[in-house]
């Protein structure tokens, strides 16, 4: 639960911390009562205490550097079991507060805040139970990429006070890795250790990193980079940060990764292939908890296993019939038939740099384009924009084909639209709408960048997640484009569909190694047979899924409740019903659970109707 508070409570405005300090006696009533006046200050209360604790969420979030507070940016959060304990004990508190506030005497929008808090917050017990199911260091978003890609990202460097909180951040590596060693060691007496192949996957990624010369690090080049362009920072400062970065990484950083590659080689000895989480200590419970909290439904693994084998059979049937319309053979069968368009040159761009540079200045091309189409569709849009950028290519080889951050709440940065680059072939000209759809406009930008500009809401519900609502509206995105007329070529439609494909068969798959014990192999195997993607794209993606139980399946569930609540409000409200519109109900109340979505457009009806 940690953990999760962590990733999903990104939040803190302005607002709320200027009030802290101003407020005054009344403001002292609402940060110490058990139940404040407002329940909102007490939602505001409850965040911001959790986020003052976080100094890196308070790095990537950029809003006390607006008022000049900079201090949390030389700290990386309390990593110990210790901090976890504590954590869990507040998170009591905070539960119980907000029982004293009942439903009745809440407005509908104090409402909506409450059900998510408490959807967030889920079962206590559960929570406590589960705390150390999972793989901390992993080949993907494990702690050894993601320290680097932190600092690479978030940490900004305009100034000499700056550049210095970066070289204190450097020194300290070395606690935060002792840190996380201690729940490491716990799982492993509780017998959760990594498959082989993770293990050799993470070490693989740790001994490049140490192996290079300390100039050609990430952690020394982005810092270089960034005080470059520093216009406060001249040659004479920067020559000297880079010394003293230089010193930090030879004697804090390379050998705190180094005690992680000895002890993750030593553990090698413990480990197997056994993919699923069936094997952890109350496997199946686990799975089920999981399935839960990603998909925010009560489907089980055998009903969300069988609705992805339906999905597939629909998808591929509309995709051969493309593939028909446009002169192939079809009575090869699907996987012959898809691997075969897949291996057509002109669908790829040369294997070059040059290649790689038109890719991203067509993705701009693409999403520009339909942002400036969306009218018909959208009756509001984010002031925030979106730039694509190429996945850092330290971590490329191991990262997902492509991913979404978000925009700073202070506007310095914007979302950006990350592509993965490494394999040319796992961008084919044809899945590049859909791709960019999905990740920017209107996808995971429109939602995202929406929820982080709403107002009149507690600051926690501009940047809280929910997985099944975040990447079902991507993915319905993708269809709506569609719906639309960007993608009436043929191919950008068979590109749709095998997106759509993709994510249906991503519902076989992770029921499938976590539920029926499937292998790594089986669930490569099957994945390459349904899709025709790339093999280095299958081979990531199932191994995300060993290490991110359940999260696959969010997104196709999430879609499919969304398209279905788009058809229950136009049947119901026939000639009423304007797209736009229900865009504003789904979007305008930020990242909810889908039952609570549920809840949302049925009052929308009912408003629209009476």
């Amino acid at each position: 639960m940690a953990g999760k508070i962590k990733k999903t409570f990104k939040w803190l405005g302005i607002v709320v911390l200027v009030a802290v300090v101003l407020g005054g006696l009344f403001v002292t009533h609402e940060w110490k009562a058990d139940k404040p006046f407002f329940v909102n200050n007490f939602y505001n209360r409850a965040f911001l205490k959790f986020v003052l604790k976080s100094p890196e969420q308070l790095t990537s979030m950029g809003m006390l550097e607006m008022i000049g507070i900079k201090g949390h940016n030389a700290k990386w959060d309390d990593d110990s079991i210790a901090a976890g304990d504590e954590q869990f004990e507040e998170l009591q508190q905070m539960m119980a507060s907000m029982r004293l506030y009942e439903d009745d005497e809440l407005t509908e929008s104090e409402l909506i805040s409450k059900k998510i808090v408490m959807e967030l917050l889920g079962n206590p017990d559960q929570q406590r139970k589960f705390r150390f199911h999972n793989y901390p260091v992993n080949q993907l978003f494990g702690l050894q990429n993601q320290i680097p890609r932190f600092l690479d990202t978030f940490h900004r460097v305009t100034e000499p006070e700056d550049a210095e909180h970066y070289v204190a951040r450097l020194s300290k590596i070395d606690t935060k890795l002792e840190q996380n060693m201690e729940g490491i060691l716990k799982r492993e007496e509780l017998g959760i250790i990594p498959p082989t192949f993770v293990i050799d996957k993470s070490l693989e990624i740790m001994r490049e990193f140490v192996d290079q010369p300390v100039e050609e690090n990430i952690l020394y080049v982005s810092f270089k980079d960034k005080m470059a362009e520093a216009e406060e920072i001249n040659e004479e400062q920067q020559a000297e940060f880079l010394s003293l970065a230089a010193d930090a990484i030879n004697n804090a950083v390379y050998p705190s990764y180094q005690s992680y590659i000895d002890y993750f080689a030593a553990l090698r000895a413990k480990s197997n292939n056994d993919a699923g989480v069936w094997k952890f200590p109350n496997g199946e419970e686990f799975y089920n908890y999981r399935l839960q909290t990603q998909t925010t439904t009560d489907l089980t693994a055998n009903e969300i296993h069988a609705i992805g084998l339906a999905e597939v059979e629909r998808i591929q049937g509309e995709m051969l019939d493309i593939l028909a319309a446009e002169g192939y053979d079809v009575s090869e069968g699907f996987s012959a038939l898809i691997t075969k368009v897949a291996e057509e040159d002109r669908f790829y761009y040369p294997d070059t740099d040059e290649g790689r540079e038109q890719i991203l200045a067509d993705y701009k091309t693409i999403i520009e384009e339909i942002d400036a189409g969306m009218d018909k569709a959208f009756a509001s849009r984010p002031e925030a924009p979106v730039e694509v950028r190429r996945v850092p290519e330290f971590s490329e080889k191991t990262a997902p084909g492509a991913y979404y951050n978000g925009p700073s709440m202070d506007g310095s940065r914007p979302g950006i639209f990350y592509a993965n680059l490494y394999d040319i072939k796992a961008t084919p000209k044809y899945g590049m709408r859909t791709l960019a759809y999905h990740e920017a406009v209107p996808g995971h930008h429109y939602q995202i960048a929406t929820q982080r500009e709403l107002e009149g809401v507690p600051e926690f519900r501009k940047q809280t997640g929910f997985t099944a609502y975040a990447e079902g509206w991507a993915l319905y995105s993708e269809r709506v484009a569609w719906e639309m007329g960007f993608q009436d070529d043929p191919y950008d439609n068979l590109g749709r569909l095998q997106a759509e494909l993709f994510r249906g068969v991503r519902l076989v798959v992770d029921t499938g190694i976590h539920a029926k014990r499937w292998t790594r192999e089986e669930a490569i195997d099957y994945m390459l047979a349904n899709t025709g993607m790339a093999e280095t794209d299958v081979v990531s993606e199932i191994e995300r899924y060993i290490v991110l139980p359940g999260q696959a399946t969010a997104y196709k569930v999430g879609m499919m409740e969304i398209l279905r609540l788009r058809q229950e409000a136009k049947a119901s409200l026939g000639d009423q019903f304007d797209i736009r519109e229900f865009h504003e109900v789904v979007l305008k109340n930020g990242s909810v659970p889908l039952h609570l979505l549920r809840d949302l457009v049925k009052k929308y009806i009912e408003a629209k109707r009476g």
